[in-house]
């Protein structure tokens, strides 16, 4: 029973940023014919064509120069922000949120730390999506908080399977990890299946935590639908920032949200908790937080419009590339957030062992940067942001492409 979830699970050590930033050194600088593109990170707002709005920067300004936030804000977040986003998500859920089951945070990623620093005690172990967002794994390794990998489908359109979550779940499980729209496979959950998955958490006498740092960022057929519509069924911890929507992830304003209309968080003493260990963190700029309830009264939803339809039009151009290279196929195509899982025949190439190796090989020759499969939790697979210019993704691609007919070990190339 030790191997449980082991196999192809992200080691602690690994994080995006850190194997992004040995792919850019690996780069070939002196090329200047071919610019570095990578469609390594989801952030977009390296390309003008991902620009938040006036309005949105505008009501920062103005809550810096009124020279009323300049000092410590509460712990937990200013009222007024805690308001504006309570009343924000409350658009899409039967019950209405108030502002005390909402806390600010530092970004969706100190969303994180605070909510898997709280759920530790000796022993206990959360269950997390292969392939998935490795934070959740580094962030449980400082907390000596076990980490069971089970498996998404991308045959079901990257399903979670019920079938892995409750044979690797116990007494000592205390989180289901769901993160939705799908980070990296760019999925979005149907209603049945979100409840489908409360009642697993029912059944296993566990909290669901919900990452929806991509709430809404969809462009499929498949509308977004909170967790938190469930909580009725098993109580919701919902994670989620400004960063992706607003296109902002350099300002830091995340949230972790409670929603429990059966009282267990409080049975748990989490809420207590989680009290206590806010004053331990420093949250996101105080004239940051003053700001959010003009930038959500206030943004236009032609701006969100905009975004998702750009996004919708380069992954058609993505997924239309990749069925140009016969060695990387893409099992799904995505209908949420900014990145999508290709699959890659080894067996069709040469001269490269894995998906490490191919992206630094891809990295060195094209001056390309996409992530390998191993870093977000599956070998030889390999993980594209699209949230780029379109430009950049045809160029990515077509030297992509360049890159697989080169090594290829089928007769007459590609």
């Amino acid at each position: 029973m030790e191997n449980r979830g082991k196999q192809n699970e992200t080691p602690t050590t690994i994080t995006i940023k850190g194997i992004l930033s040995l792919l850019i050194a690996n780069t070939e600088a002196k090329d200047t014919n071919k610019k570095v593109i990578s469609l390594g990170i989801g952030d977009p707002t390296v390309y003008t064509c991902y620009r938040t709005t006036s309005n949105v920067q505008e009501a920062v300004v103005d809550a810096l120069r009124s020279n009323k936030f300049n000092g410590y804000a509460p712990t937990v977040g200013l009222p007024q922000t805690r308001n504006a986003i309570a009343q924000y998500l409350s658009r899409d859920l039967p019950e209405e949120l108030s502002p005390d089951d909402v806390y600010i945070s530092a970004g969706c990623t100190q969303a994180i730390e605070t909510t898997l620093s709280i759920l530790a005690r000796p022993g206990a172990n959360i269950l997390v999506p292969k392939p998935g967002f490795p934070i959740y794994g580094l962030c449980a390794a400082f907390r000596n908080l076990e980490v069971r990998h089970y498996d998404l489908l991308p045959e079901k359109g990257w399903e979670v399977d019920l079938t892995s979550v409750e044979a690797l779940a116990d007494q000592d499980t205390v989180a289901i990890v769901i993160i939705n729209p799908g980070n990296p496979c760019g999925n979005v959950y149907s209603s049945n299946h979100l409840e489908e998955v409360a009642e697993t958490a029912k059944r296993l006498r566990s909290i669901v935590i919900a990452d929806e740092v991509y709430g809404h960022l969809v462009f499929g057929s498949t509308p977004f639908v909170p967790m938190a519509t469930f909580a009725s069924i098993a109580p919701v911890i919902t994670l989620g920032s400004l960063s992706k929507r607003y296109l902002v992830p350099g300002w830091r304003l995340g949230w972790l949200v409670l929603s429990d209309p059966n009282g267990i968080f409080k049975n748990l003493k989490f809420v207590e908790r989680l009290k206590k260990y806010c004053d331990l963190n420093g949250g996101p700029a105080t004239f940051i937080q003053a700001a959010v309830p003009t930038i959500i009264e206030q943004t236009d939803e032609a701006f969100f419009r905009k975004t998702n339809n750009m996004l919708r039009h380069t992954v058609d151009i993505c997924c239309e590339k990749v069925e140009e290279i016969p060695c990387i196929t893409c099992p799904y195509k995505p209908e949420g957030s900014m990145a999508v899982m290709l699959k890659v025949d080894f067996s069709m190439l040469k001269d490269i062992s894995d998906d490490i190796d191919f992206c630094f090989k891809l990295a060195k020759e094209e001056n390309v940067i996409i992530l390998p499969g191993i870093a977000v939790g599956l070998k030889d697979w390999l993980r594209i942001t699209f949230a780029a210019e379109p430009t950049s993704v045809i160029e990515a691609l077509e030297r992509l492409k360049s890159f697989c007919r080169r090594y290829s070990n089928v007769q007459n190339g590609h």
